[in-house]
């Protein structure tokens, strides 16, 4: 009956197991040897040498990535709808100094090279206005809407020639690679990125998410940022420990499957109340306080997004028996 958000699920058994597992005495912060095999298990996943660090939210990982990414005198160009501009309280802005933020505009919450280029044509290049330094795209974005490698791959070589740095906040990067069936290689360092949110969380982790520097010489400033930031935790092994757990038998891709699967069944029931096309684990309909009112009243917990709108969030804990009869509710409105 939870539909409210992917946060809310509960963490997998096989993360629990390994947290057990980890529950030995071993040397602090990230010198332990879960935390020192990070790199060579994430650069085994991506095919190249890669630079992993745990942190505890994706707001650490994003703001952290944007801060090795912009001086605090520059400009981070972003969705108008995008996380870091919408629900980071500012966070982007603490972590980096002071960098802006520099919206554009593109539908479903993506970006294309002709809005970003549509914006960086509008800067002036001098002292009086900020200049950006780089950009950040969101996969699967805020609307659920996932960037094939291709899109990215125009949006890095648009960042390359611009001499702009290249973020992408993949909170649930694991729903956008079960959708494409890509390498998660094609849709991250082969497309132009850089810098990496992976996030694990809302994916059956409890407590930690991967920040993977593909362009690894702003690893080193970023390591002194997160003990700045006070988010060197002094158990990190605990942190490692869940990320590993997940790339095992690469469950972090079978759970979001399964959350894929679920959206898809809602989507499924929605005919034309369904307002974007579901490419990962988030379904936006249309649907009136009234209509809305009466799936709550059904015992169905979730979002209102926008006046007429609500947003439906599928985990990788819920089962088709757990799903149908919310699909059966909205197809009967």
């Amino acid at each position: 009956m939870r539909f409210f958000s992917d946060n809310a699920a509960p963490v997998h058994p096989a993360v629990l197991a390994a947290l057990g597992n980890a529950n030995t005495l071993d040397t602090a912060y990230d010198g332990d040897a879960l935390s020192k095999s990070l790199d060579a298990r994430f650069s085994e996943l991506f095919e190249t040498e890669v630079t992993a660090l745990w942190v505890p939210s994706g707001t650490a990982a994003n703001c952290l990535a944007l801060a090795a990414l912009c001086p605090p005198y520059g400009g981070v160009v972003c969705h108008r709808d995008a996380h870091i501009q919408n629900d980071e309280c500012g966070a982007p802005e603490f972590y980096t100094h002071g960098a802006k933020l520099m919206l554009a505009e593109g539908e479903g919450a993506k970006l294309t090279p002709a809005t970003i280029t549509t914006l960086l044509d509008s800067i002036a290049n001098d002292v009086h206005r900020v200049q950006p330094h780089a950009l950040s795209i969101t996969n699967a974005t805020e609307y659920g809407r996932v960037y094939a490698p291709a899109e990215v791959a125009a949006i890095g070589e648009l960042a390359k020639t611009r001499g702009l740095g290249l973020h992408m906040d993949g909170a649930r990067f694991a729903n956008a690679v079960a959708h494409l069936g890509c390498s998660p290689a094609d849709v991250t360092w082969r497309a132009g990125v850089d810098a990496l949110s992976f996030g694990f969380i809302k994916n059956g982790g409890m407590s930690a998410e991967a920040l993977i520097f593909f362009k690894r010489d702003l690893a080193a400033a970023t390591l002194m940022r997160r003990k700045r930031a006070g988010l060197l935790l002094s158990k990190g092994r605990y942190l490692a420990a869940q990320l590993l757990a997940m790339l095992d038998g690469d469950l972090w891709l079978e759970t979001a499957r399964a959350a894929n699967t679920g959206a898809a069944l809602l989507a499924g029931a929605a005919g034309e109340r369904l307002l974007h096309p579901v490419e990962a684990n988030e379904v936006f309909l249309r649907a009136t306080a009234d209509e809305a009112a009466r799936l709550r009243a059904k015992g169905f917990d979730f979002y209102d997004w926008a006046d007429g709108e609500i947003r439906l969030v599928t985990s990788w804990d819920q089962q088709p028996e757990h799903i149908l009869p919310l699909a059966d509710a909205i197809a009967t409105l």
